[in-house]
């Protein structure tokens, strides 16, 4: 005779008719040597709105970055964060509609993936019985799982400048608030790359001299941004990763030279192809701006050749990832 299964509960189901909107902001990981630790929340941001539905529909309204290669099905990856989300609440997904619009462009170091993760976490918890949701330290745990580290999601969540780790299982992050002279710039090209592909060119070690030297200038940084922003090109000096990647986005790795030679604390924006440049103020920012907007005519330039760029001057987002409902 074989034994009954044990009694499974019923999920719950958010409640039908309501929507969630949510804006998140971009973010730059890494900062030059906070590799897989640091992270910048900035003034570009994605907005998803989820509508709960009375039936098993599942409906996208999509604009902006990217829309024509995205899925409009259950591998989308808001839909798919959104049943992992709910399911870890005691809930099940019914019909939804996604309604996102994509500022931030695809495989360029933005913090893309790490946007929809975020928000469909946020709207997922707040889609649910007051007394089911959680807190950001719980969202920053399930969105850190999904995306692997925290150094894009925890800014996203928190604004400002996230310092973020990992004790076995559990991520943290601290907030720390930068100057105000401390201005992003940022460069964009019109190429892409994947994140796995920049982690695959990473080696299994690195060399003891260069690991010290890492610390010296992350720990340089923290002072850099938040005291004394004449040091941000020193603090920006990275030792672990930007090197090793070069090879895969040329033109942004002559960008930053370029630009460091002429002074500016520039690096690769995550895993790239974007240069950030944090400026010490809006004056060095518009320099800034007006030597990448010349490499457009400058066709002899390793920077230029072959690649076009958007830059943008934007502002340190201070308050992270704001939820939004609607009846």
């Amino acid at each position: 005779m074989t034994s009954p299964l044990p009694h499974q509960p019923l999920l719950k189901t958010p409640l039908s008719g309501t929507a969630a909107t949510v804006r998140v902001p971009g973010t730059s990981a890494n900062l030059g040597p906070g590799f897989d630790s640091l992270g910048l929340a900035v003034s570009l941001y994605d907005t998803l709105t989820i509508t709960t539905l009375a039936g098993p529909e599942l409906e996208f309204e999509l604009s902006g970055e990217g829309v024509a290669e995205l899925p409009r099905d259950a591998s989308h990856l808001v839909v798919k964060t959104l049943d992992i989300a709910w399911a870890r609440l005691g809930y099940s997904r019914v019909g939804v509609r996604v309604t996102a619009n994509n500022v931030l462009p695809h495989g360029r170091g933005l913090g893309s993936s790490a946007s929809a993760i975020v928000a469909a976490i946020m709207a997922a918890n707040a889609l649910v019985a007051p007394e089911d949701q959680q807190d950001k330290a719980w969202v920053l745990q399930l969105a850190s799982e999904l995306e692997g580290h925290p150094d894009n999601v925890a800014p996203a969540i928190f604004g400002a400048v996230a310092v973020s780790w990992q004790e076995g299982a559990e991520f943290a992050s601290a907030k720390l608030t930068p100057s105000n002279v401390v201005v992003p710039v940022v460069a964009i090209p019109d190429v892409e790359l994947k994140t796995e592909r920049a982690r695959g060119m990473l080696p299994a070690t690195v060399p003891h001299a260069d690991a010290a030297a890492n610390s010296g200038r992350a720990a340089l940084l923290m002072h850099a941004l938040t005291n004394d922003p004449s040091l941000l090109l020193a603090g920006t000096r990275d030792y672990l990763h930007q090197d090793y990647r070069a090879e895969a986005m040329p033109a942004s790795a002559a960008l930053v030279e370029l630009l460091r030679g002429n002074g500016h604390a520039a690096f690769i924006s995550g895993a790239g192809p974007t240069v950030m440049v944090l400026a010490n103020g809006g004056a060095e920012a518009e320099i800034i701006v007006g030597r990448i907007t010349n490499l457009r005519n400058d066709n002899e330039n390793s920077a230029s050749n072959g690649v076009s760029w958007r830059v943008f001057r934007l502002e340190v987002d201070l308050e992270g990832a704001k939820v939004e409902m609607h009846p």
